[in-house]
């Protein structure tokens, strides 16, 4: 018998991303983590300094998304 498939899961993550401080820092912020393999969406609020991402947990893990920010300039961390 073949073993029965792994699905991955969704899961979302809150970034806080205190070093925005421009018009254009949520766009590029948007852009890194859209480039993550596995991220599903992202939505960064410039006036909240956040960025939520939904990911496949099969795929990838906070540990890249956090990476992916701070590799664009913007230093972020897991909220709660």
């Amino acid at each position: 018998m073949s073993p029965a498939p792994v699905y991955a899961g969704e899961k979302t993550v809150i970034l806080a991303v205190p070093g925005m401080d421009c018009a254009a820092c949520p766009l590029i912020v948007r852009s890194s983590l859209e480039a993550v393999p596995g991220v599903i969406k992202v939505v960064v609020s410039f006036a909240g300094k956040t960025a939520v991402v939904t990911f496949e947990d099969q795929v990838t893990d906070p540990s890249a998304l956090t990476a992916a920010t701070r590799d664009v300039g913007y230093p972020s961390l897991v909220k709660g």
